[in-house]
This record gives C-alpha cells, sequence and structure tokens, in this order.
C-alpha cells in the first residue's frame, strides 16, 4: 500500500487538535477523556486497547500491535496530562487546538500531546499495512508525568508491568534540531539527571528580636543560601555528555571543534563556557549538564517579627548526575556550607542513562538524516529536568527520547514547553511522524 504522508499527517493534525481540546491539566489531570479518546480511534483499527485508571479520573490507556515474538518489544510512550496555563497571556486560547499561519496552538502542543498523536497515527498504520514484525509495538500514554508519574508510568511500572514490559522504550525531549555555528544539529535524549530535593535546617538560640546576638538560626540559614547562589559544586564528565559533546566537535570540525571539546576539560570548561559560548542560556545548560546543581528555591523562618527563632529552614532542589547519589550531592553541599546544618529528603529520584551505542539509536540517527539531508549530525543529549524515564529505569527499560519534529531556527524547543503561546509547526510535525513511523517499522522488522 502507496502511504500517501500529507493525508496522514492531515490525520495527526486532527488528532493533535482532539487532544488539546481535552483540558488535561494536572493538578488535577482528568486524563480519563483522553485517554478514552485514543482508545475509541485504536477501537476502530482493530485494536482491543484497555484504559487502567490509578485513581478517579487518572486514566492510563495501553494498546499492542503483535510481532512475531521473535525479539522484545518497543514501547511507545506519551503522557497526557499538560500544566497549567495564564490564559490571559496567550495570543490564542491554550485549549483551542486552533490552526493559524501553519501552527497548531495549545497547551500540550509540544509537552506532549504532538508524541501522542505521532505514536497513535504509527499504530494506526501499523494496523493498517499489517506489517509483519519481529517485535510487539506497545502504545501507552499515561496520566501525572508533570507530577513526578505516580499516577501514570509509575502506577503501570507497580501494577501492570507485564502488560508495558520491552527491550527499549521511546518517549519525550529528543528528535528535534539545533543550529550550532551554523549547522542542523539534532537532539536525541539518552540521560537525565536525578532529582535530590532535600531540606536544609538551621538551629540557633531563640530570643528577643531587641536584643541581637550571633547565634542567629535566620542568619546562618542567610549565609549559607547565599554561599550556595554563589558556588560552584565539582567538576563531573558523564559518557551520555562526552557522546555530545563530542559529536557536536566533530559536526563543527577544525579549531572550532577542537575549543568546543575542551568543554570536557574540567581547567578550560569554566572559560569555554564563559567567553565562547555567547548565548548565556546555553552556558548555563551546559554547566548543569557537567556538574551537580543546587539552587535554593524555598524559605522559612519565624512567625514574629520581635521573635528571634530556634531555627530557619531552605528547601533546596538539587539536580545530580548520573553516577552521582543522594550521600554525594550532601557531602558537595556541605563542602560549601559547612557541618552545622541539618539535611532532610523531600524527594529522590536517581539520575537515568542509556547506553547510545545501539542499533535503535542508530536507526534514529539514520532516520532523521534520511528525511533532512541538511542534518549534520545525530548526538545523544542529557536533559537537567526530569521525564518518566526514570520509572521505566525501575523497571529495567532502557529509554530514549524520540519524538522527531523539524522547527524553525527562531524557536526554542526547550523555552517553548511550559511557556506561553506554546504551538508546533505543521510541517515539522508531519516530518515527524513519517521519521517516527519509519524508525518502528526498520527496527522492528530487523
Amino acid at each position: 500500500m502507496t502511504l500517501n504522508w500529507d493525508d496522514l499527517a492531515a490525520e495527526t493534525v486532527h488528532h493533535l487538535q482532539a487532544l488539546i481540546r481535552i483540558p488535561t491539566v494536572n493538578p488535577p489531570g482528568n486524563e480519563k477523556p483522553a485517554a478514552e479518546y485514543l482508545a475509541e480511534v485504536l477501537v476502530t483499527e482493530g485494536y482491543d486497547p484497555v484504559v487502567l485508571e490509578s485513581a478517579p479520573g487518572r486514566g492510563n490507556v495501553i494498546a499492542r500491535y503483535r510481532g512475531s515474538g521473535e525479539a522484545p518489544p518497543l514501547l511507545l510512550l506519551s503522557h497526557l496530562d499538560v500544566v497549567p496555563v495564564e490564559s490571559e497571556k496567550w495570543a490564542r486560547d491554550p485549549f483551542g487546538g486552533e490552526m493559524v499561519d501553519g501552527y497548531i496552538w495549545g497547551r500540550g502542543a509540544l509537552d506532549m500531546k504532538f508524541a501522542t498523536a505521532m505514536q497513535l497515527e504509527t499504530m494506526l498504520l501499523l494496523a493498517r499495512q499489517k506489517l509483519p514484525l519481529k517485535r510487539d509495538v506497545i502504545f501507552v500514554a499515561t496520566a501525572d508525568e508533570e507530577a513526578d508519574g505516580l499516577y501514570g508510568i509509575g502506577y503501570l511500572v507497580d501494577h501492570h508491568l507485564e502488560k508495558i514490559r520491552a527491550e527499549y522504550a521511546l518517549t519525550e525531549f529528543g528528535g528535534f534540531p539545533i543550529s550550532l555555528g551554523g549547522k542542523r544539529i539534532y537532539l536525541c535524549q539518552v540521560a537525565e539527571k536525578g532529582i535530590c530535593w532535600v531540606r536544609m535546617r538551621a538551629r540557633g538560640t531563640p530570643g528577643h528580636g531587641s536584643v541581637p546576638h550571633a547565634d542567629n538560626a535566620v542568619v546562618k540559614l542567610a549565609e549559607a543560601v547565599a554561599k550556595l547562589g554563589r558556588a560552584t559544586l565539582p567538576f563531573h564528565a558523564t559518557d551520555a555528555v562526552a557522546g555530545m559533546v563530542e559529536g557536536m566537535a566533530v559536526a563543527l570540525g577544525g579549531l572550532r571543534g577542537a575549543i568546543w571539546r575542551g568543554v570536557l576539560n574540567p581547567a578550560l570548561s569554566p572559560f569555554i563556557l564563559r567567553w565562547v559560548i555567547r548565548d548565556p542560556r546555553q552556558a548555563h545548560y551546559f554547566h548543569a549538564l557537567l556538574h551537580n546543581t543546587v539552587s535554593p528555591t524555598v524559605l522559612q523562618a519565624g512567625s514574629k517579627t520581635n521573635v528571634i527563632p530556634s531555627e530557619a529552614e531552605a528547601e533546596l532542589d538539587g539536580r545530580i548526575l548520573p553516577g552521582q547519589s543522594l550521600d554525594s550531592f550532601l557531602a558537595e553541599v556541605r563542602s560549601v556550607v559547612g557541618d552545622h546544618f541539618e539535611f532532610e529528603p523531600i524527594i529522590v529520584a536517581p539520575p537515568v542513562a542509556t547506553d547510545y551505542r545501539t542499533p535503535l539509536f542508530a536507526a534514529m540517527a539514520e532516520g532523521l538524516r534520511r528525511h533532512d539531508p541538511e542534518t549534520v549530525a545525530v548526538v545523544p543529549m542529557m536533559v537537567t529536568s526530569g521525564t518518566d524515564a526514570k520509572h521505566l529505569a525501575r523497571a529495567g527499560i532502557p529509554c530514549y527520547g524520540f519524538t522527531p519534529v523539524q522547527l524553525p531556527p527562531e524557536m526554542n524547543f526547550m523555552q517553548m514547553i511550559h511557556g506561553h503561546n506554546e504551538r508546533i509547526p505543521v510541517d515539522g510535525l508531519a516530518f515527524g511522524v513519517r521519521v517516527l513511523y519509519e524508525v518502528v517499522v526498520e527496527f522492528c522488522q530487523k
């Protein structure tokens, strides 16, 4: 059967618009209507999907295309929940799914209902083509990723692992291009930093505010917070970032490539990040890829102006690299603030890393190059935030971020998600559908 990609792109747009028009803002989520919409579409193509509720209204949908079973399954994972919006700051209705000037507007257009629509279209095409595959392809669209995934993929891992177990998974934050030195480079996620949210507590001597003294918990905490704000934690080069930098250096070539490799040298890295990389946002990103980071975010102390409190607390958003742990992170923090503070973990999630030297990653890179001849390189990347990959890691399922999309040079993917006026170009979505489908088929036929 010859595929009409224009018609298939239009069908994908239709499903994306329908998903955007189903509000799934988390909290509270209420993803079940979106899960049921997907299930209804899948039923029309002969699938037997199941919608599982982890809590009232928190829907997760699963469907499976059957291969021969000669090789383990491939999992296509997306999430249906979205973050809140400030509607008055949008140029378009954030839940209207409008198509304007070649873009589909709405919350979730990039994070990540566009990927749900592309993965859905891939499943529909598999059913229509009746292709013989060596692997099952499992479609999963879940609740709650924007709030740690406990009602979504975390629930499925804990209670329905047999329905989603796979050799690899494809999910968000990869397959999009950036321009580096005027060259187009695609990034595919293979790693993410871990989370170490901790409460740092200072204790002191309480007293009357009219009689200052040195043992003031608020002052101790304030000084420690200021130190953390100025500190740079130790340098750590990871495999994922080394692969990313090397791929970019090869793409740049010559002297620029050699300078870029210096980012991996702890002696040269600060100079290159400060003086060679001119975009501060890019410099901050690469700094975060090479260090554990800590951001003081919440402060709490005292209840009355004329009372010096006996304790003061700061909540710290810590992010740790692969190979690091809560203990190693706290050791680095203590080296900055000293030993006179108590630390209480709030949320701890380990970092995630997947080897990029695999046939699946090679298939992803080949698919991008085939459909975008201007591609100079496809490189692994690490994200500084978290995704549902952390739950799959608990189940031993390696995960790549691969939701291919073409974007215009002026459109920054990472800035657009969670921001105002989230949107995706129709042409970029059409590109992604074809790349994703062909990568899935080629990998699952081998």
